[in-house]
């Protein structure tokens, strides 16, 4: 199943990225994600579901996760709008170009997983697109995984952490840009190469998180990470 209604070249409005290779819609180089180390989620996600569930995993990227959670004995379908990033996910594993808020395979699945930070997305419209997905593709007694920002996530800006043995990540600046809206602008450095990301994230309080998912038929069960920035939700029935 395909939606082509993206190509590889187009951008996101208030969405940009640079540096060798393709570039997606939202910014994202696609080599820079490569490089990336995936750290705890897929444990995280491990922790909190049924061994050997089914996983509906939107927004895959290159499969960072998606190929750490099938190594675990999970059954992922993974989604992505980037031919350019699917190209990456492992021939084994079931994929779907899609743009996220878009997506009806009329399928249900032991548990979606939304992570990468997507459900902060700038446009409310797509941020309830992306949650009402969630809902219509969980199982009644399934459960839907979401990674959101930290609190703190565009107080502490300027900041710099080091990813892995050669990675330097910056975050340069988070901008208002009006209506509750950041542009964000992020910069990754390695010895070989260098990539930025410009994207638009909405912070939400827990009030305004817990409203945005009541909107989409769910509701909050568990923090599951002490950061707070892994949760688990479930379908109101």
């Amino acid at each position: 199943m395909s939606d082509d209604t993206y190509t590889s070249k187009e951008r996101r409005p208030g969405y940009d990225g640079t540096g060798p290779g393709a570039i997606t819609p939202d910014g994202c180089a696609v080599e820079m994600w490569m490089r990336l180390p995936v750290g705890d989620g897929p444990d995280v996600i491990e922790a909190a579901v049924p061994a050997g569930a089914t996983v509906l995993e939107l927004g895959c990227g290159v499969g960072r996760m998606t190929h750490p959670l099938t190594d675990k004995g999970f059954t992922v379908t993974a989604v992505d709008e980037s031919p350019d990033m699917l190209a990456r996910v492992r021939p084994e594993v079931r994929t779907v170009r899609s743009p996220i808020e878009r997506l009806d395979l009329g399928e249900r699945f032991d548990v979606v997983l939304l992570a990468s930070f997507l459900v902060h997305a700038g446009d409310e419209k797509v941020r309830q697109g992306l949650l009402e997905t969630c809902r219509r593709h969980v199982a009644e007694d399934g459960c839907v995984l979401i990674q959101r920002e930290g609190s703190t996530a565009h107080k502490d800006v300027p900041r710099e952490v080091m990813v892995g043995p050669d990675m330097l990540a910056r975050v340069a600046s988070s901008t208002p840009i009006g209506d509750g809206v950041n542009s964000v602008h992020v910069e990754y450095e390695f010895p070989d190469g260098n990539w930025t990301q410009t994207f638009l994230s909405r912070p939400l309080t827990p009030e305004k998180f817990e409203s945005a998912l009541s909107e989409a038929g769910l509701r909050l069960e568990t923090v599951l990470s002490g950061d707070g920035t892994w949760v688990r939700a479930r379908p109101i029935l």
